[in-house]
């Protein structure tokens, strides 16, 4: 639906929204179709859904979010949408337009600021014709069904109406209409509406934290996907309230190295270490810190721990093999990076770095053929060429691994760099 450049693609971020979004959709009707949760990268404030059971939760968003209740809320909402029918029906409404003029709409519409010229052109007069946002019934309904979800699940519906008090406000303070109200009209009413089903249906207490590690999401979105200098004032100012925040030391800290600073971020990790020292979040970007401003031994420390504590992340393999390079220990570094061979692996500087291991491990076969993977993902089609013919003489005729470099070579066939 959307393409995977502007998706998050963070395992963790993905695997919470889609675990917070079905522990909603057990507690609502059964849809003919599976339900995807994603997180767009984007800085507009919105959430939107589209026919088939795709939610998408701008990035941008998460700013004003202050717990999983709130985040649960808005993803009812859309599940409400979607359920309701009402974007079918909108599009139903638009039916003298093309397909790819509806889609380039919706796109324009709903991701809103630097993903709307991405989306395609389209002419004003096209984009009020087609007039795609919710109506007030819409909202209604949406807000209606959303809400008994939300606290079906579990979670207290007032969570659903402090989102929606907190974004009038950000409104009145920043002068900006977020796109979220733009699709999403009648808040003044909507705000009215839920307060009386919740004081007169929904009055009973449910939580606001359910999952559980809802602030470290919020962090990992934030760090990966806002400005720095922005999310430092803001990691700062909930320190100044709550000086032992694990998660707005590791932040800070994040977003102080990332500005090329190293005396303020060491000093925060420490700080984060001490108060969560089993943390892997915390442990493997401390560690690729200490690499990067090669303190190798502080490195390994925190990596080797991280690695214990979770054995499947593939940038504490890499740095912690990295690291293991820098200090002569080839064999360590090889032994991290074979199971990854087994792996469809995306990321070519494992390609590199395997390459780099069985060199120093005297196996220039082995070294050859990953370095022509390597050469190939990055579109160096020559070099690659190079190092699996170069491979192909170090490997019995009978051997499997030359069927598989013949197979990378015939692959680069009318190819060239």
């Amino acid at each position: 639906m959307v393409g995977n450049k502007i998706l998050v693609q963070d395992k963790r971020i993905n695997e919470y929204v889609n675990q917070l979004g079905n522990l909603i959709l057990s507690h609502s009707r059964k849809a003919p179709f599976e339900f995807k949760f994603s997180v767009i990268r984007s800085s507009a404030i919105n959430a939107f859904a589209t026919p088939g059971g795709y939610i998408y939760v701008n990035s941008g968003l998460f700013t004003l979010l202050e717990n999983e209740g709130e985040l649960a809320g808005v993803m009812a909402h859309e599940i409400g949408h979607v359920n309701g029918r009402h974007i079918a029906d909108m599009i139903s409404k638009a039916q003298k337009l093309s397909i790819g003029t509806v889609a380039a709409t919706l796109a324009g519409i709903f991701l809103g600021g630097e993903l709307a010229a991405a989306a395609g052109s389209f002419s004003a007069a096209t984009a009020t014709s087609l007039s795609l946002k919710y109506s007030r019934e819409h909202e209604e309904e949406a807000d209606k069904l959303g809400l008994s979800y939300l606290v079906a699940s579990g979670y207290n519906g007032t969570t659903m109406l402090d989102f929606l008090k907190k974004m009038k406000r950000y409104e009145y303070y920043s002068g900006i209409v977020p796109p979220y109200f733009l699709t999403h009209p009648g808040t003044e009413e909507r705000i009215i509406y839920l307060d009386a089903l919740i004081q007169t249906r929904y009055h009973e207490n449910g939580k606001t934290d359910i999952l559980g590690p809802f602030n470290r999401i919020q962090t990992l979105i934030l760090i990966n996907e806002a400005n720095p200098e922005t999310n430092i004032k803001r990691f700062q100012g909930i320190l100044m309230n709550d000086p032992n925040n694990v998660d707005a030391l590791y932040g800070l800290a994040l977003n102080q190295g990332k500005l090329g600073l190293i005396r303020e971020p060491m000093e925060n990790f420490q700080k984060a270490l001490l108060l969560a020292p089993e943390d892997s979040d915390i442990l493997r970007d401390a560690g690729i810190f200490c690499y990067k401003i090669a303190k190798i031994e502080d490195a390994i420390l925190c990596l080797e721990k991280a690695h214990q504590l979770d054995n499947d992340n593939t940038d504490t393999v890499i740095f912690l093999g990295k690291a293991y390079m820098e200090k002569g220990a080839y064999n360590k570094a090889l032994q991290l990076y074979q199971p990854l061979e087994k792996t469809k692996i995306s990321d070519p500087e494992i390609y590199y770095n395997l390459a780099a291991a069985y060199g120093k491990t005297n196996n220039p076969g082995e070294s050859h053929y990953y370095f022509g993977m390597y050469f190939k993902k990055i579109n160096k089609f020559e070099s690659a060429l190079y190092h699996f013919k170069k491979a192909l003489e170090y490997f019995p005729a009978d051997n499997q691994k030359i069927k598989e470099i013949n197979k990378q070579i015939s692959s680069l066939k009318g190819k060239s760099s």
